[in-house]
């Protein structure tokens, strides 16, 4: 990578406190707290040239610095893990044109691929300030669960909308053929001055009724590009899902 390229900084949010899963940075799964799979597994990834942890617990920054990753401290008062995003890419430095690859510390079986396919349309497209990931809906059952966020998207592959809802929705549904669904998958990869452009807008009205931060980019004009994967994102979100990975990475090993 020459001087003059972007270079693409990994940043993994962790908070202690989660309503469903108190400390889950920190669960042990196969003997390495979760965070350490998600970093050492970004670490793998040969476009990054940089992977830090944001936090605001001092219990996650002795675990990360433990085990000799990269850790900032942040502020505690941030209303979402994009501000501290942000906050992050600001103490650290990093150039406006440089790309910032916001990775979730709940997926330790973060799949190498989709580093590089968040992250590769911002390297070939300078004008471009914001990408993320979709992934086909393969389980119907996902189609009408508002916990999976649907999305379309136009030719270009640029975003229209994202939705807790079924879009597009099929207004003749005795139709044999029936559309396809995509979800929306948590990676994103923002250019770092859009980043911050990004967290000072206002909140945005459908970002207030549907609960989506990625809507803002859009109501203010701003173009997402959409990526499809072929990688579904696997997360911890319970106990159960923790014992779940557990199983899933002795079974590759």
């Amino acid at each position: 990578m020459s001087e003059s390229e972007p270079k693409v900084i990994a940043i993994i949010p962790a908070r202690y406190h989660s309503n469903r899963f108190e400390g889950k940075p920190l669960a042990l799964i196969n003997g390495k707290p979760m965070i350490q799979h998600v970093v050492e597994r970004a670490r793998q990834v040969k476009m990054l040239s940089r992977v830090v942890v944001a936090t605001d617990d001092e219990r996650i920054k002795q675990a990360v610095e433990l085990f000799g990753g990269e850790v900032v401290m942040t502020k505690s008062d941030h209303a979402s893990g994009t501000d501290r995003l942000a906050e992050a890419a600001e103490l650290l430095g990093i150039s406006e044109t440089d790309v910032v690859v916001n990775i979730q510390g709940d997926q330790p079986l973060l799949p190498f691929e989709v580093v590089e396919q968040v992250a590769s349309p911002l390297l070939e497209d300078p004008a471009l300030h914001m990408s993320t990931l979709i992934y086909k809906i393969i389980r119907p059952e996902e189609i009408h669960d508002p916990n999976h966020v649907k999305t379309v998207f136009d030719c270009h592959g640029n975003a229209l909308y994202f939705s807790r809802a079924p879009i597009p929705f099929q207004r003749n549904p005795e139709e044999p053929e029936k559309p396809t669904y995509f979800k929306h998958l948590g990676f994103y990869a923002y250019r770092k001055g859009f980043l911050l452009t990004f967290v000072g807008l206002p909140e945005g009205e459908w970002e207030r009724f549907e609960k989506l931060e990625q809507l803002r980019a859009l109501e203010y004009g701003y173009t997402i590009r959409v990526v499809l994967t072929e990688h579904d994102s696997i997360e911890v979100d319970t106990l159960e899902d923790a014992k779940r990975v557990e199983e899933m990475l002795r079974n590759q090993e």
